[in-house]
């Protein structure tokens, strides 16, 4: 869609392996699990489909025909808005996938970023491009995502000017921003080779970004240094959207926190 922004949802199963949640809920893909009465990945698309900057939809899983078995996506699969795309068998290929042939600039975000919203897109988009970022990735302040919940987050980023949350949500401005992410090809379960990841982001950035010496701006500077190109943090307000469902207890959390979103709207009407 000419003149959008193309979202790539990441919906595939990890290295093909069943997730807790999906088994407990008899669900082939984590992905399928209900969160607040609907397929988890249905609350991503509902946020992006939403949201008037951006166009195709493209949803990367292993067997795309699934996505027809969920009702509500029929109609925008037919339309065109949300298109289906083969996993690959790592993050970066999947990613790679997702971007043949799409209209860029490209918004990059997980099935289990359940809580994120419209706006929390336009606050990303937006401070992409007011640092004219040639890559960004999407944070919130410790703060914001305690007053969410006071159980959104367990672990965050320690830096100098403050704590933060990864947000699962990633943008990308043209083709050429896709050279940092084949760094990561070879990853796969990139923590567990610490070779790549300093060979990746160099030794010293990775010591500064672990201890957190500096702040989050100065960690993304010296990553852009590293790559070539401006990448840049975007902290975003809302710290709900930090708070993604990786196990029961988040699971639990986005769906208190759905539940009170659903019924402000209905007591707005």
């Amino acid at each position: 869609m000419r003149g959008k922004t193309t979202a790539i949802l990441l919906a595939g199963r990890r290295d093909g392996a069943t997730d807790p949640l999906a088994m407990a809920a008899g669900v082939s893909h984590k992905c399928l699990v209900p969160v607040a009465g609907q397929p988890m990945l249905l609350h991503v698309i509902d946020a992006l489909v939403a949201n008037r900057r951006i166009g195709e939809v493209r949803v990367v899983i292993e067997d795309p025909t699934l996505l027809a078995t969920i009702p509500a996506l029929r109609g925008l699969l037919h339309s065109g808005r949300v298109v289906g795309v083969a996993a690959q068998p790592n993050l970066v290929d999947s990613v790679l996938a997702g971007a043949e042939g799409a209209a860029f600039p490209l918004l990059i975000t997980t099935a289990d970023n359940v809580l994120l919203t419209p706006e929390a897109v336009d606050e990303m988009m937006d401070g992409c491009a007011t640092q004219n970022a040639a890559a960004a990735a999407a944070f919130t302040r410790r703060a914001s995502v305690l007053a969410a919940h006071p159980q959104g987050q367990r672990k965050f980023y320690m830096f100098a000017d403050d704590a933060y949350s990864n947000c699962n949500t990633y943008w990308m401005r043209d083709r050429a921003a896709l050279t940092a992410a084949e760094t990561f090809r070879t990853g796969g379960q990139f923590v567990k080779h610490p070779a790549r990841i300093i060979g990746a982001f160099g030794l010293l950035n990775l010591i500064r970004f672990r201890f957190g010496i500096g702040t989050l701006d100065q960690a993304f500077a010296r990553f852009s240094r590293r790559f070539r190109m401006i990448i840049c943090p975007v902290i975003l307000t809302d710290g709900a959207v930090a708070i993604d469902v990786d196990n029961h207890r988040s699971h639990g959390v986005a769906t208190t926190l759905l539940d009170q979103r659903l019924a402000l709207a209905q007591a707005a009407e």
